[in-house]
């Protein structure tokens, strides 16, 4: 079965969860500024592992370990010219991770396209013109690395989250746009999410989510998310949502918690089904655990 065609399921699809939080759980460091990264050249078997984990728990849509392979943030430990070449490596292992879990159900590979710089200082995000020629960039690893769907996530402003989806939507894969909100449910540019559905619903993605925001607030934006799709009328067929457990630190990216039990998420999660929400998974903090209690509940 191809991708757009699950994407005409009725059952929502399964997201995986955070790799980069669960490379550190499992002792492979995630110091700044590689993040996630550093796993392709330090601990790319236990990569795999947590690929496989995630297919083996549920999983439909695995996200490459690509969040931090664009140029930009490489160049920071000297390693910008391997970009592409890491890109790849990522996807590779992806795929690697999948064929080795062997999964009863189809599972297909997202390249991960995030910010620039960091996820949560919209003041750090960098003028237009370098936003849209990076992000073109990046879009075109993704591509030629061969995921099936390019996902745009944690977008704190509109204007970079408009860049990447162009730069995304330009390869002819499809795309999923996702954005990062503070507790006000605000972007953390203080923009709306209504003002942010406005802007990239007309660039065709397929669909539009709320990520990296906690498993207990994140149905709040994600409800005017879903007041906004159906506002702009357009055919946009999926909406969904994966929440965050724990909090950021300044050493290696994140603090992960046990506030939120795979059990409770998955309670959750059976109320963001119910808001209307047909994409559901992990973002930072959460587990293959917390993946597999999401599956029991979609089945």
């Amino acid at each position: 079965m191809s991708l757009l065609k699950r994407l005409t399921g009725t059952r929502p699809i399964l997201l995986d969860g955070a790799t980069g939080t669960e490379l550190n759980r499992r002792g492979v460091s995630t110091a700044l500024p590689l993040w996630s990264a550093r796993a392709l050249l330090e601990a790319p078997d236990v990569l795999r592992q947590v690929h496989a984990d995630y297919a083996r728990a549920g999983a439909e849509l695995i996200t490459a370990n690509t969040f931090r392979t664009h140029r930009r943030s490489l160049a920071q430990a000297g390693l910008g010219a391997r970009a592409a070449s890491l890109t790849q490596q990522a996807v590779a292992l992806a795929r690697a991770g999948v064929q080795a879990a062997q999964p009863s159900h189809p599972v297909y590979v997202a390249g991960s396209l995030a910010p620039l710089e960091d996820c949560y200082s919209p003041t750090l995000v960098p003028p237009q013109a370098e936003c849209e020629r990076e992000h073109a960039e990046m879009a075109q690893n993704l591509a030629a690395a061969g995921v099936d769907l390019i996902l745009v996530e944690t977008m704190n402003t509109i204007r970079e989250a408009l860049a990447a989806t162009r730069a995304a939507r330009a390869t002819g894969l499809p795309v999923f746009t996702s954005f990062v909100c503070r507790t006000d449910q605000h972007l953390f540019s203080g923009e709306t999410i209504t003002a942010a559905v406005q802007a990239i619903a007309p660039l065709g993605v397929a669909g539009l989510l709320i990520n990296c925001t906690p498993s207990t607030t994140i149905h709040l934006p994600f409800g005017e998310l879903r007041e906004a799709v159906r506002a702009q009328a357009l055919p946009i067929p999926y909406t969904g949502l994966y929440a965050n457990i724990g909090h950021t630190n300044d050493v290696d990216g994140w603090t992960s918690t046990a506030d939120v039990a795979p059990l409770e998420y998955a309670r959750l999660a059976s109320a963001w089904m119910r808001q209307g929400a047909n994409v559901i998974g992990g973002c930072c903090g959460t587990t293959p655990a917390h993946i597999s209690a999401l599956r029991v509940i979609f089945d």
